[in-house]
């Protein structure tokens, strides 16, 4: 790097705290050191021209688990886990809420649905007949039943009779989150710089050496919020999970208005500027999924479009305006991993496809580590 005087004093000189991942858990991380250090030198450090996971290509919704969601996790983790994860997810929605303000999300709490396809008999059957269990183990958490059994009112097709209805659930708009953070960051004096990867670190007794493409600098401290990327540097147990998503151009007379989830929340979609956005399918192919590339795929593209057409939108004119894809961190458990790796290094990562939800929570957590 061509580095200045002036470039080299005020960015990489006498650095507190150096965070890699410019995302959700990254901001909230570094807004949470500088309460705790208001005289702190923090720097970001982001390899993407804009956040490179999940963070501004996720699809917004402000949730905690579908009913078949949380009956998949029960046969992973015990109950005590499971209502564990609902109330950190609850409780970071909460957190994201009141750093930033109903406002600057978009924040609308139009409730969440659960559709069952007609071929999918059986998830559908143990939905609705455990759903008491589930409400009962939701209910000192909420106070309230959390799932019903509603009949579907938006003209659905190719599904089974009942949706389950959860009034807790919302949606934002992943942009104007992102938006806001950055700026709160820029206002708190962190800086932020975007395209540059951390390729390496070495730590020594009171620092830690940052290695970039063609540059290296010291900082006191590391940490990584870099969720599916996070064994390329860490060597944690996170696997990467490519999510892809379409969005339609918008349609006129659109009733369609919630949060919407199918076969365990592999697939999901939601309404937005009149528009259907609609992504997942990654269990059609799991293995080219686990990859941080970007991209679509055939299989995966042509089961999304199947469902905009036969169930979402079966007798509307649509069409598909863009198409993207983000990267999720996942692993053997749904437990996100913050730890202190070694005196100087810590991480914040593998939040299990739950960023929106968790994402801000497990930043001021990660920013708690540092003594």
């Amino acid at each position: 790097m061509n580095l200045s005087y002036w470039e080299l004093k005020n960015w990489f000189t006498d650095v507190d705290f150096t965070i890699v991942g410019s995302g959700i858990v990254g901001l909230h991380c570094a807004l949470t050191l500088r309460e705790r250090f208001p005289g702190s030198k923090i720097l970001i450090l982001e390899k993407g021209v804009l956040p490179q996971g999940a963070s501004t290509k996720n699809a917004g919704f402000a949730c905690f688990g579908s009913i078949s969601e949380i009956l998949d996790d029960l046969k992973s983790h015990s109950e005590q886990e499971v209502l564990q994860l609902i109330q950190k997810r609850w409780n970071g929605l909460q957190l994201l809420r009141k750093n930033l303000g109903d406002t600057q999300l978009d924040f609308k709490p139009y409730g969440g649905y659960e559709l069952y396809l007609k071929d999918d008999e059986s998830t559908y059957a143990e939905c609705l007949q455990k759903l008491p269990l589930i409400n009962d183990l939701l209910k000192p958490l909420f106070r309230t039943d959390v799932f019903t059994k509603e009949v579907d009112r938006f003209a659905f097709q190719g599904i089974q009779d009942y949706v389950v209805f959860n009034p807790f659930e919302a949606q934002i708009d992943t942009g104007k989150m992102m938006h806001a953070l950055l700026q709160k960051a820029i206002v708190n004096d962190i800086l932020i710089l975007n395209q540059v990867a951390v390729t390496s670190y070495i730590e020594k007794e009171d620092t830690v050496t940052v290695a970039l493409t063609d540059f290296t600098f010291s900082t006191k401290k590391l940490l990584f919020a870099t969720n599916g990327f996070a064994s390329q540097l860490t060597n944690n147990q996170v696997k990467p999970a490519r999510a892809q998503v379409v969005i339609t151009e918008p349609i006129l007379n659109l009733d369609i208005k919630g949060t919407f989830h199918l076969d365990k929340g592999y697939y999901y979609f939601r309404n937005i500027d009149n528009r259907i956005l609609l992504g997942g399918g990654r269990n059609l192919a799991f293995e080219t999924e686990t990859t941080t590339e970007m991209g679509q795929t055939e299989i995966i593209q042509n089961r999304l479009e199947q469902l905009l057409k036969e169930v979402i939108l079966p007798n509307t004119e649509y069409t598909i305006a863009h198409r993207w894809s983000g990267i999720m961190g996942l692993g053997s458990s749904k437990n996100p991993i913050v730890e202190q790796l070694s005196d100087h290094v810590y991480c914040g990562v593998r939040l299990g496809g739950m960023g929106v939800a968790i994402g801000s929570l497990i930043g001021k957590e990660l920013a708690d580590l540092v003594q």
